[in-house]
């Protein structure tokens, strides 16, 4: 494609569609008999997206159709949380959660909650991980093509956006805080990923710098996506997504 930009200054590609074949992709990739694992969070009135927006029905048939997908949704309640029939080769796990007074809580526990599942049971159960919100709804087929080491989903709001009116942290007594005039792209929190032991650093890092943010009593602009573009700033994603794979409506 001529009309988009499809590959970082690093090197890294950019996936649009159009821009791979996923034939060739999943004949590679059912050689590796790898597992993939997507972490949603169906927290207070968030579990209404799960079962009424269709998160878990769109996924079980749109993400990674054909191959191995473990699920594991966390949540504070459970009960609600209906049996579904998934496809033969998926998997759902509820795991429950503690009830959190506010969403930023919730918006900023997810981390640490992802890092110390992965050191105790993820890291034994998938090969990659993806952290995908409870509010997403797939329309279109999701496939390997969005598998690598450590991957990003560029923002469909800030795509567009010169890099100073991009929504980074700027107070630099925040962990997340990104000095002026850099920046690569605006990454959403909404959809990340990659290799088990890259996510792990990934969450451990922006797990810390939250903890250290809130022992002074600040809270990044926009949470843990915050967090998560600061750590891709200096840890280069090796795939990134286009805005396609998390377009918001509203655009």
């Amino acid at each position: 494609r001529q009309d988009v930009l499809v590959l970082t200054p690093w090197l890294a590609p950019i996936v649009w569609e159009g821009t791979f074949n996923r034939d060739i992709l999943n004949a590679q990739y059912k050689q590796k008999n790898s597992v993939t694992g997507v972490v949603t969070f169906a927290v207070k009135k968030y579990w209404l997206f799960f079962i009424s927006q269709g998160f878990m029905s769109s996924a079980n048939k749109y993400f990674l159709a054909g191959h191995q997908v473990n699920f594991y949704v966390f949540t504070d309640n459970p009960e609600q949380i209906s049996h579904l029939h998934m496809a033969p080769e998926n998997h759902l796990f509820v795991i429950p959660l503690q009830n959190l007074s506010r969403w930023q809580d919730i918006s900023m526990s997810c981390m640490d909650i992802i890092s110390r599942y992965i050191r105790s049971r993820f890291r034994y159960e998938v090969d990659y991980l993806y952290s995908i919100d409870i509010a997403v709804q797939l329309f279109e087929h999701i496939g390997v093509e969005i598998i690598d080491t450590l991957v990003g989903t560029i923002s469909s709001w800030q795509y567009a956006a010169r890099r100073e009116s991009k929504s980074y942290e700027t107070r630099n007594e925040s962990q997340a805080a990104i000095p002026e005039g850099e920046g690569d792209f605006y990454y959403t929190a909404s959809f990340y990923g990659g290799s088990v032991a890259e996510v792990y650093k990934l969450t451990r890092a922006c797990s810390k710098g939250l903890m250290e943010d809130r022992e002074k009593g600040i809270e990044a602009r926009w949470h843990d996506e915050s967090h998560l573009n600061k750590y891709l700033l200096y840890h280069k994603p090796t795939r990134l997504l286009s805005p396609e794979y998390c377009w918001d409506e509203e655009l």
